[in-house]
């Protein structure tokens, strides 16, 4: 694997996106500690701070993993790439119920064009309405527990904060597209990735402080427990990445044609079916859904409404067999957006493709239909108990959530998902180029089987 690494930068074509994808990676992170102009980024990381003790987690936790703690401060990428992420999920949701959309996006690459185009769109819509409504929200002393955290209110803040936070959102959007241009991997799930990465050093600092603090003679962390976790963590990340890798084969044989004098088709392939299709989407719908009431109750002083964001917060029992099915539901819910069985079985009937057994058109959609409701049950089940994890390591070893994040959850199975997207890039470049890869063992496994046969 080293020497995989070392032959990246042996290939000036492979180096100079690896520079772009780092000088970029920089350029975000530079950007993260860039504060807005008026307001006091203290007083309102103190603010966020009694939050998190006082509640556990809300919507502003979401953001602020996304952001790469740039909310906690509201620096000038304090938005970071949620607007884009929640554009795009609106763009495919419209795809499936708009016609016109539809039609668009079956049109090839200028159609995938035209769409980016709206989502970008989109995107810039999202950041102006979300930058005012923060602008307004910070401008209120008593929402923070009599902390002023803007010192000269009015339409001038308001439309400096607006331009300021849209601007950055828009930056950000850019710069994931050079990435996925000019650099290596998929330009917005890097900067989510390095935006989580980025706590780290903040989570190793927690545990430095709870295992030196002192509460009745005993150290509140022992080193047991720390390797309890580390031992949690590698299981963890091995079965993410058997949850991302894994994926049901359906064999597809196709007829031969005669053109001719020529012979077309004949050959045997695959259709492979992934166990999470959704990847980390169902996560992040169930979080903005169930964090929802906990972000309301900051914001509304009802007795019942506090109530509710009490029993939803994160940590508690309630709130963790909610989360459950709400993944498990929205894992059904995006593979049936992602997926059209019915448009796969008329495009194989087209090219003269069938599934051995399975008679071509309808069938093959229904067939297609059972696979697939098949596999995503034991996907969505896997992907709650890794989503959950954090929670119940949390309560059982009286951990901070900021911490408990980096064994399971949405933050392990981003960077998990994203590093093995870079490797197979980076992978197929030096294997373009007659170098060795990653997986030489595999491969040469591979050779001897391909050989043998």
């Amino acid at each position: 694997m080293i020497q995989a690494f070392a032959n990246s930068f042996k290939i000036p074509d492979l180096r100079k996106k690896i520079l772009i994808t780092l000088g970029v990676i920089v350029v975000y992170r530079l950007g993260s500690f860039i504060p807005t102009p008026g307001i006091d980024g203290a007083k309102l990381a103190i603010f966020f701070d009694n939050l998190t003790r006082s509640q556990g987690g809300n919507l502003f936790g979401v953001m602020n993993l996304f952001s790469g703690g740039a909310i906690h401060r509201l620096t000038i990428f304090a938005l970071g790439i949620m607007p884009y992420i929640s554009s795009s999920i609106i763009m495919q949701l419209l795809t499936v119920v708009i016609p016109t959309l539809e039609k668009l996006a079956k049109e090839g690459e200028m159609g995938r064009k035209k769409i980016i185009q709206y989502t970008r769109y989109g995107t810039v819509a999202l950041s102006l309405l979300q930058s005012f409504l923060i602008a307004l929200w910070l401008e209120n002393p008593a929402r923070f527990g009599g902390l002023e955290i803007v010192a000269n209110p009015g339409w001038p803040f308001r439309i400096l904060t607006v331009l300021t936070l849209t601007t950055g959102s828009a930056f950000i959007m850019w710069l994931g597209e050079q990435i996925q241009e000019k650099g290596i991997g998929n330009g917005m799930s890097l900067i989510v990735a390095v935006g989580i990465l980025s706590r780290v050093p903040t989570a190793v600092t927690q545990i430095a402080t709870l295992m030196t603090s002192h509460k009745s003679g005993d150290a509140q962390m022992q080193p047991l427990t720390i390797l309890f976790m580390l031992g949690i963590m590698v299981l963890a990340v091995v079965a993410v990445v058997l949850l991302t890798q894994g994926e049901r084969k359906i064999p597809v044989q196709y007829a031969k044609r005669v053109v001719g004098r020529k012979v077309f088709g004949g050959q045997s392939t695959f259709i492979p079916f992934k166990v999470n299709n959704g990847g980390v989407m169902p996560i992040i719908f169930a979080q903005s859904i169930i964090l929802f009431p906990a972000t309301i109750g900051v914001f509304v002083p009802n007795h019942f409404i506090q109530q509710v964001s009490s029993a939803l917060s994160t940590g508690q029992w309630l709130h963790m067999l909610i989360m459950v099915f709400l993944i498990v539901f929205f894992s059904y819910f995006y593979t049936a957006i992602a997926f059209n069985p019915i448009d796969v079985a008329e495009n194989m009937k087209k090219y003269g493709g069938f599934i051995p057994g399975v008679r071509p058109g309808q069938p093959t959609a229904e067939y297609f239909d059972f696979i697939i409701n098949r596999i995503t049950l034991p996907g969505g089940v896997f992907l709650a108990i890794i989503a959950v994890a954090p929670d119940i390591l949390g309560k059982a070893l009286k951990i901070p959530p900021q911490v408990a994040d980096f064994f399971g959850g949405t933050a392990l199975l981003i960077v998990v998902g994203v590093s093995l997207d870079t490797i197979k890039q980076i992978e197929s470049q030096l294997l373009m180029r007659h170098y060795e890869g990653f997986m030489k063992r595999g491969r040469i496994k591979g050779r001897q089987r391909a050989a043998a046969y």
